[in-house]
């Protein structure tokens, strides 16, 4: 049974360990440059944000999303974990505060962008690059419901 509740100091190593399986997983599109740079500033923000946890009945984390008003900045899933309905029950949490809820997703991450769609989230945009100004572009997203 998956339960979402709000991170707890405690829960900072976990949610970055979850973070570097999800994008190795996931993200082979990095250069290994970029993808210690962005473990970096991960490692060093992760711990201390206030992230929402899809936690397992032994309260282990297996995913979090990062939500900052109507937009969901992160969500990611520990590999053992996806495919189970984390991912969905993180983003209907989400969409039940915030029915036109936005995010990015990017391009080169064509799981992900399939999942998004398969929610119900369009595209409203496109950009070149990351937030960070890395070549990696960027789906920008908005939940059907919002129309």
């Amino acid at each position: 049974m998956i339960t979402i509740r709000l991170s707890r100091p405690e829960d900072g190593a976990r949610a970055v360990d979850i973070w570097r399986a999800a994008v190795d997983a996931t993200h082979d599109f990095l250069s290994p440059a970029d993808r210690r740079a962005i473990d970096a500033e991960v490692a060093d923000f992760l711990p201390h944000a206030p992230l929402w946890l899809a936690v397992d009945g032994q309260d282990t984390a297996i995913g979090f999303m990062l939500l900052d008003g109507g937009r969901m900045e992160a969500l990611f899933i520990h590999p053992d974990h996806r495919g189970t309905g984390v991912g969905r029950a993180l983003v209907a949490h989400a969409l039940a505060q915030h029915p036109g809820l936005t995010t990015d997703v990017n391009e080169q991450n064509t799981q992900a962008v399939g999942f998004y769609q398969r929610l119900g989230f369009r595209p409203t945009g496109r950009s070149d690059t990351d937030g960070q100004g890395r070549p990696y572009p960027l789906i920008h997203l908005r939940h059907e419901t919002a129309r």
